[in-house]
């Protein structure tokens, strides 16, 4: 398959890497090039991928990472820069979910979807920044921070509120920090996708509620995973270099 963009020279932390769109994300910088970080608290799945990417012209790595833990942040990026090389290419992709109507979440849930969805996804793209500004990504222009987000940063419905709150966060975190680091040449930018089948949405579009849900969407199926893959490139790639706070939907026409 031709890809859109190339990310040849670039070297890319993913997070949430051990399934997924992490996972999927993995493969596909893989194919277009990059050297890939796979970041995880799942240790043997990310090293099973990394040792099926690990081939050819680009390198793929390993490394544990909770991004609740902001020492275990710091010590994937060391580790992935003793290896390739300053991590040019940010993608903040861990994610969690505490399904339930709000009266019924307990407040450890609550605090570990926070911790997960949007503090986890600041420290990790903060971090990156950091490194990428003391590398001198002023003069070079190459930073790239893609943070995921969802669609139901901007819809109401029942049974996942604070997750629909963290990914509106995300949202406006993006802008802020694109605002911030727009004259040190790192540019972020946000991708809130649709519903896809992943591990984070379990068996429920299997349930009667799921198969509902899918039947109340336009085009009545769920979002190919591989929708997201064009966007990920142009985002991830030199050709992205005038593009920064960014949010965009890619959804299928769920959201309409």
């Amino acid at each position: 398959m031709t890809l859109p963009f190339s990310l040849v020279g670039r070297t890319a932390l993913i997070t949430g890497a051990s399934s997924g769109l992490g996972a999927h994300f993995a493969r596909l910088f893989a194919q277009a090039g990059a050297n890939v970080v796979l970041g995880a608290r799942r240790t043997d799945r990310i090293a099973a991928l990394a040792n099926e990417l690990d081939a050819g012209e680009t390198g793929a790595l390993a490394v544990p990472l909770d991004v609740t833990d902001e020492a275990s942040i710091k010590e994937a990026f060391n580790m992935a820069e003793e290896r390739f090389g300053t991590v040019d290419t940010i993608i903040a992709n861990a994610g969690t979910s505490a399904a339930a109507r709000a009266t019924e979440v307990s407040v450890e849930a609550l605090r570990m979807v926070t911790d997960t969805n949007f503090t986890g996804l600041y420290l990790t793209a903060r971090e990156g920044a950091r490194r990428l500004i003391a590398s001198g990504s002023r003069e070079t222009g190459k930073g790239r921070i893609v943070l995921i987000g969802s669609i139901t940063s901007h819809l109401t419905g029942q049974g996942d509120s604070a997750y629909a709150a963290g990914k509106a966060a995300v949202a406006h975190l993006g802008r802020n920090l694109a605002r911030e680091w727009v004259r040190q040449g790192v540019n972020v930018n946000t991708i809130q996708p649709g519903y896809i089948q992943t591990e984070i949405a379990g068996d429920w579009f299997q349930s009667p509620g799921g198969q509902a849900q899918i039947a109340a969407f336009h085009r009545k199926r769920l979002q190919p995973i591989d929708s997201l893959d064009a966007m990920m490139l142009y985002f991830s790639s030199d050709a992205s270099a005038a593009t920064t706070g960014a949010v965009i939907d890619i959804d299928d026409g769920q959201s309409l």
